[in-house]
């Protein structure tokens, strides 16, 4: 004769609470599969653009601005590096987006 929870009489609640547990982790495997190595490519390639573009912009100021305002110093690699630094910012803050989003997500599931 069972409980009314589901446990058999000399069970042990604990091995059904494993089990139970790994039954819902394979099934949400099974719901949503890995991401795979295009997404990851994709990714990086997207972190890629987000330090590129701001760089590339950076430099191309500084050289106008060397070009029509000449200084002691050099407006392209000050610019350059500005860039640079705000492109990295900016990779930074998505991927720290990114991971928060499926930090979220998994404790989500895991409910």
């Amino acid at each position: 004769m069972n409980k009314p929870d589901g446990i058999p009489p000399h069970g042990d609640p604990l091995l059904v609470r494993q089990v139970e547990a790994k039954a819902r982790r394979k099934a949400k495997g099974r719901r949503n599969p890995a991401p795979g190595v295009w997404f990851g490519l994709g990714m990086m390639g997207l972190i890629g653009w987000s330090v590129v573009v701001p760089t590339l912009l950076g430099a191309l100021l500084g050289l106008w601005l060397d070009g029509h305002h000449p200084a002691s110093r050099s407006w392209t690699l000050a610019l350059l590096v500005a860039g640079l630094v705000i492109g990295c910012a900016n990779a930074w803050h998505w991927v720290s987006k990114e991971e928060k989003a499926m930090r979220e997500e998994e404790e989500g599931k895991d409910e």
